[in-house]
């Protein structure tokens, strides 16, 4: 009985010890490229991406900014599913001296598409563009993210707002 229980362990053992992990140092020298600064420098990744962090390996990451201040690089794989972020030094912002007078409240944005709205999302590039509609499952205004349902049991579709019933995928302009 023992000796069956530990044929099942070495033969279990070396399966497990095969399974593949993603390489943070890829990670990091994709970071790096997509930044354009290496680790450590105004710009570049404040810290390599931990060593002890076992991804599942990705055939494909892919890298977006995660806010428009640039502070840190969002590092995804769709499959296996996961998320990395990654911290960017930024250079500290100058303190400014009070203003005078108190600035102008602004104005609230427009709303110019709104929960259940019918939207048609537009993508596209020279020669190239491809359209599908949708349901609209928050509001936006001009320039603000929503969330798109399209048929099927897909995910929403994140899309930017262009105008009223209009909308396109981030990263592509109409």
């Amino acid at each position: 009985m023992y000796r069956l229980l530990a044929c099942a362990l070495l033969i279990a053992s070396p399966a497990t010890a095969q399974t593949a992990f993603q390489d943070n140092q890829a990670i990091d020298r994709g970071v790096a490229a997509f930044t354009g600064k290496p680790i450590g420098s105004e710009g570049g990744a404040r810290a390599p991406v931990d060593a002890r962090l076992k991804l599942a390996a990705c055939p494909m990451v892919s890298m977006a900014w995660r806010a428009a201040n640039h502070d840190s690089v969002v590092v995804t794989c769709t499959g296996p599913d996961w998320r990395v972020y990654v911290p960017v030094l930024v250079s500290p912002t100058p303190v400014q001296a009070p203003a005078a007078a108190p600035a102008a409240v602004a104005a609230k944005p427009q709303i110019v598409i709104k929960r259940g709205d019918p939207v048609t999302i537009e993508a596209g590039t020279p020669g190239f563009s491809i359209s599908r509609d949708g349901v609209a499952m928050t509001d936006a205004a001009a320039g603000g993210r929503l969330l798109v349902d399209v048929d099927g049991p897909k995910k929403p579709v994140q899309a930017i707002a262009v105008g009223v019933g209009r909308a396109t995928l981030p990263g592509y302009a109409l």
